[in-house]
């Protein structure tokens, strides 16, 4: 049970951090992934922990996407398999999407354990850990370039929540649209994606669902335009610009 008192005015924040050390114990993130937690919590800090509209618009370009892959997957790690377990299971219900463990640290334990959290919250089929079924994409040296030839080595549409550059540029290069979460508009991994949500993923997974959902209804063409309509370049310039406008009202407050 949490020890952190709704008043908290950082209890959201805290909530996140002890999320991720019950992960962390329970043998689902490595020990990098809290490193990595807290370099984003800091660019959480710079957004003014809220979505604002650059993400808001991305996550309408990301539904709209989904909603026209015809093979989307959904690439969990350890720190998302922590977080956002119960909201990948209804994304992955919500569009259809297939569900694969990818790890760049990986371990047969670590997969084990965030295979029984995602089956714990739902979860039927889990791809990436198949012996059988593994393949490689070129251009990468690390574990993650292991993928499941039914899964993520198929698919046309990719969405990878708290992902590495080097990935991201391998899975472009391998002809993926690739969604991507991360509270650095500057990283290697925003800067390649088709589509990056500059968002704390415990917020805009919520929102995406929601907007899959609404644009479930609508036609092909109607999708089209909205991903016409978003410029990825365009909206991570925005991003930056909602940071500084962000620091320059903290600063006149200070």
């Amino acid at each position: 049970m949490s020890l952190i008192p709704k008043s908290h005015p950082r209890a959201k924040s805290l909530l996140i951090r002890e999320k991720l050390v019950f992960g962390f114990d329970h043998g689902l993130v490595a020990k990098e992934g809290l490193l990595a937690q807290g370099r984003g919590e800091a660019f959480d800090y710079l957004l003014g922990e809220k979505t604002g509209k650059p993400a808001k618009l991305a996550i309408k370009a990301a539904a709209a996407q989904i909603m026209l892959a015809e093979l989307p997957v959904i690439s969990v790690n350890g720190n998302i398999a922590a977080l956002c377990a119960k909201e990948i299971v209804r994304l992955a219900k919500q569009t259809g999407s297939k569900i694969e463990v990818n790890l760049f640290y990986s371990n047969e334990k670590r997969k084990n354990a965030i295979v029984k959290t995602l089956k714990k919250s739902g979860a039927k089929v889990i791809l990436g850990t198949n012996f059988s079924t593994k393949a490689a994409l070129s251009g990468i040296d690390s574990a993650r370039r292991i993928v499941d030839k039914n899964g993520i080595f198929s698919s046309d549409v990719v969405i990878v929540p708290l992902e590495d550059g080097d990935r991201t540029l391998a899975l472009r290069k391998a002809g993926k649209i690739v969604i991507t979460f991360d509270l650095n508009p500057l990283s290697r991994t925003s800067q390649t994606a088709n589509i990056t949500i500059v968002d704390n993923v415990t917020r805009a997974m919520d929102l995406l669902i929601k907007n899959c959902k609404k644009l479930s209804k609508k036609n092909e063409k109607t999708l089209e335009k909205i991903l016409r309509d978003f410029d990825n370049k365009k909206n991570l310039s925005d991003t930056i610009n909602e940071i500084k406008n962000n620091l320059t009202k903290r600063s006149r407050n200070a």
